[in-house]
């Protein structure tokens, strides 16, 4: 099977892609979005950060495999729990993906274009070169700020430091190491691929904040909650 996308020089074989998903009681829409995702990408792996919810058994009753932690680690831990599988399952590409539904399935074949292509190591996709859909009014500013500590501090012209959804190689999946357990882990990433000097790519995708997703904590809080984590980030590194 493949799939083409916006901007791909030739069709993808989306076998050679895993798509991780980290996930903490998401059992409302984690069943939802794996089926969406399920219907052009094979590969899929859900991380059940310690849920008390069904989390789990939703995600695997959709078509996903399942990797639990037995206690509650952080978004961080859990994306990089997903990448170590995908790579032992044998990716040449992993995507990640956020299990609240804020994300579009049909942005994962133009993050993979560019890697397919050669021309980038990990693609990230850009809420401000893209869409927000129903967007907090002061979450934008939050991002914003945060993507610009990180410019300053990598030297990479990031828009968008914080989104969940982005595309690597296997060779930069192998050389990125993520130790920042929650939030912090997105600037961390971009950190890495700066100090590796990996080629780095945005492209315009969209995201859409819905009442379970600000309910879940994508407001004003989980922006300066992703401020607070960089900053100490940044003192103790």
């Amino acid at each position: 099977m493949t799939v083409t996308g916006p901007g791909a020089a030739e069709a993808i074989d989306v076998r050679s892609a895993w798509i991780v998903i980290a996930a903490y009681n998401e059992a409302e829409h984690v069943g939802e979005v794996v089926q969406d995702l399920r219907q052009r990408y094979p590969n899929i792996v859900v991380v059940d950060d310690g849920s008390s919810d069904a989390t789990g058994d939703r995600a695997r009753d959709a078509g996903a495999i399942v990797v639990r932690h037995m206690v509650n680690l952080g978004q961080g831990a859990a994306v990089q729990t997903g990448i170590s599988f995908a790579l032992r399952r044998g990716a040449c590409f992993i995507v990640t993906f956020d299990a609240d539904g804020q994300h579009a399935s049909d942005d994962v074949a133009r993050l993979l274009a560019p890697l397919h292509d050669g021309q980038a190591d990990i693609v990230c996709g850009s809420r401000f070169l893209g869409a927000t859909i129903d967007a907090p009014p002061l979450r934008r500013p939050a991002l914003r700020l945060a993507a610009l500590l990180t410019r300053l501090t990598t030297g990479l012209r990031v828009t968008d430091a914080h989104n969940g959804l982005r595309a690597m190689t296997r060779n930069c999946a192998q050389q990125v190491r993520i130790r920042q357990d929650r939030m912090a882990h997105a600037s961390e990433i971009v950190r890495e691929v700066a100090r590796l000097r990996l080629r780095l790519s945005e492209v315009p995708v969209t995201i859409r904040y819905t009442e379970y997703s600000l309910r879940k904590g994508q407001g004003l809080l989980s922006g300066l909650r992703i401020l607070f984590d960089l900053l100490l980030s940044r003192l103790y590194r």
